[in-house]
Order: structure tokens, then C-alpha cells, then sequence
């Protein structure tokens, strides 16, 4: 599946770089800046908001320019990551929502999503273009009520263009699990208020990407706790496994899926994987398989069908507006405001 991917998405995106006029232009990200009471804990609050422990950018400081600016104002920048933990460095984009910038959230931390492309996903991330409207889509929807204000953090899924590397610290090669699940969370919370707990963590992704997001939060399950999967693969099928057998089922998502479905369903370790697929697309039959298969215990699963869709990012966007987001941001931690 993941060779073919549609390859005219990505590229459509890479064609809007040049759209910006600010691109290239310096780019903070530091929030109000004004001293702020603690976070309101409401007699009515919810029982995770009561107990939301806001974390403040730890530093360093990363140094931002401007990728792209999306239609409210906020923009899309990027920088460099030279990850500590598994050697590797690339790019990363990252956008912060109109709320990040309120007072009245200044001492507030913001959920993350973690968004991850379809195809090599190197040296770009195509969600960070502004013709695929994922981050203006969040924007309205925080606004009617139907996501949380996500920050959106885009790293490079691979090391190069020539291999898939399943998101998987495969022997001998970068580490890009490593990167993925360790590195690109720290670097958010070096420059970002986020919180401390898996309720403030989730990822999405398309095809190779939504694998990677999948496997990812059924292996971590203390760190992260959603996931919007869409059209994914559901098996690690990089060649570069080979000769790997136990490494590689070590990340495959039904393996980890079947141990996790095993423990105790008490409600306190549950993850949330919302599939989508397009109703055209072949790897609805492979979702239905596994939502049938491993929805037990503390895997919850949800399945979005998107009639007339196809393999493509505008057709998971739309999934995402249609309930897929909706559905994890009940299940995250909002932002609180301030008394």
C-alpha cells in the first residue's frame, strides 16, 4: 500500500512553499507573556481538567522560520532537529492555534498532534502545506466546538526517499522510533506548554504515516493515547526488517494491539484509534479486519467511512471534520483557562 499512495496530493502541496510571502521570515512561537492566575478548576470541570498538570517550555529554544501563513493569521514555521535520543536529524513544522496566543490560556498547556504524511515523507511533510487546510480545518473546528485547538507538529516520517522505514528503530538503521515517539516530544515541550500526561498526546497520520501513528500509540500507551489512522498499513512491511524477525514484530500494531486488548479494561489505560477510509479505497476491508479483530479491553476503535473517498490526505481531512477528530478530543485534555 504504501508505494501506492496518491503521489499528486504530496506534490500539490509542496507547490504552495512559494505562496507565502513571509516565508523564510524569523518566527516566534512564545505565547502571552503577561502573569496569569493558575488554571481554573471549576466545581463543574471535568475530572481530567481538575487534574491537568500544565507543563512550560522547558528550553532550549528552537529558532523558527516561517513556512507558510494560514488564512487566520497564525502560521506554519519550521526548523531543524538534531534529535539527542536517536541520532537523527531533519526537519519539523509545527503550527499553534489562535488559542495558543490568548491570555486567557497563558498558563495553560495545549494538546499536541503529532501529523504524519503518506508516501517517504522526506524531505517534506506535506501536511505542512496550506492547500490540504488541516490546520485552518482545526481552526474552525476548535471555533464551533468540534476539536480541541490541537498544536500541530509535522516531522520528516523518514531518514531519505528511498526507504520506508515503518517508523521502527530497525537494527542498523536511524532511529527514527526513537526519533519519532522520544526526540520530536521533547523538542515540543522544550519550546511549547503542553501536558504532562498522555491525555495531551495524540497523532494522525496517512497510509505509511497513519501506521506509524497506530503503531506508535499501541506501543506507548503511557505516552500517547489517540490516534486518527487513516488508510493505514496495519503490518510493518519495510524491507529493511529482514533478517529482524522478533524487532519486527516487536512494532507490528496487531501484536501490540492483541497484549495490550489482554490487560484489564480499567478505564484508566484506554487508547483511541479512530480509522478512516474512503469508501473506494482497498484498505477498508483491512481496517474492518482489525477493528473486528483487536477492539477488546483498553483498545477502543472507531471507524470512519468516507463515501466516494479515495487513498488521499483532502479525503482523510474531511473524514476528520465528518467525526474522527471530534471523537479524540473527547477523550484528550483541553486547555483550561485562567480563573
Amino acid at each position: 500500500m504504501k508505494r501506492r499512495l496518491v503521489t499528486a496530493v504530496a506534490l500539490g502541496s509542496l507547490a504552495v512553499l512559494t505562496g507565502c510571502s513571509d516565508e523564510g521570515a524569523p518566527l516566534s512561537f512564545d505565547g502571552p507573556t503577561a502573569a496569569a492566575p493558575a488554571p481554573s478548576e471549576t466545581k463543574g470541570g471535568a475530572a481530567r481538567e481538575r487534574g491537568a498538570k500544565t507543563v512550560m517550555p522547558t528550553g532550549p529554544k528552537a529558532e523558527f522560520t516561517t513556512q507558510n501563513t494560514i488564512e487566520d493569521g497564525t502560521r506554519i514555521g519550521v526548523t531543524t532537529l538534531h534529535g539527542k535520543k536517536s541520532g537523527f536529524t531533519g526537519k519539523v513544522w509545527v503550527w499553534a492555534p489562535q488559542q495558543y496566543f490568548d491570555p486567557a490560556y497563558a498558563r495553560s498547556g495545549f494538546p499536541v498532534l503529532i501529523a504524519l504524511p503518506g508516501g517517504n515523507g522526506y524531505p517534506n511533510n506535506y501536511w505542512m502545506g496550506t492547500d490540504l487546510k488541516l490546520q485552518s480545518s482545526i481552526s474552525t473546528w476548535s471555533r464551533e466546538g468540534r476539536s480541541l485547538p490541537f498544536l500541530v507538529v509535522m516531522p520528516v516520517l523518514n531518514p531519505d526517499a528511498e526507504h520506508y522505514y515503518d517508523g521502527s528503530d530497525i537494527p542498523g538503521q536511524p532511529k527514527m522510533g526513537t526519533w519519532m515517539t522520544e526526540d520530536v516530544p521533547d523538542f515540543v515541550r522544550a519550546n511549547f506548554r503542553t501536558f504532562a500526561s498522555r491525555d495531551g498526546w495524540a497523532f494522525m497520520g496517512s497510509s505509511s504515516g497513519g501506521f506509524v501513528g497506530l503503531k506508535s500509540v499501541l506501543k506507548h500507551p503511557d505516552k500517547f493515547k489517540a490516534v486518527i489512522a487513516s488508510g493505514p498499513d496495519t503490518e510493518p512491511d519495510s524491507p529493511l526488517w529482514a533478517g529482524h524477525e522478533k524487532e519486527r514484530r516487536a512494532n507490528d500494531p496487531k501484536e501490540l494491539a492483541r497484549a495490550l486488548g489482554a490487560k484489564p479494561d480499567s478505564g484508566g489505560g484506554d487508547v483511541y484509534l479512530a480509522f478512516q477510509a474512503g469508501s473506494e479505497e482497498s484498505a477498508l476491508d483491512d481496517v474492518r479486519s482489525f477493528i473486528g479483530t483487536y477492539t477488546k479491553g483498553p483498545v477502543k476503535t472507531r471507524l470512519q467511512v468516507i463515501e466516494g473517498g479515495g487513498h488521499n490526505a483532502r479525503t482523510y481531512v474531511k473524514g476528520m471534520g465528518d467525526g474522527s477528530i471530534q471523537w479524540i478530543s473527547a477523550h484528550m485534555q483541553a486547555p483550561i483557562p485562567s480563573r
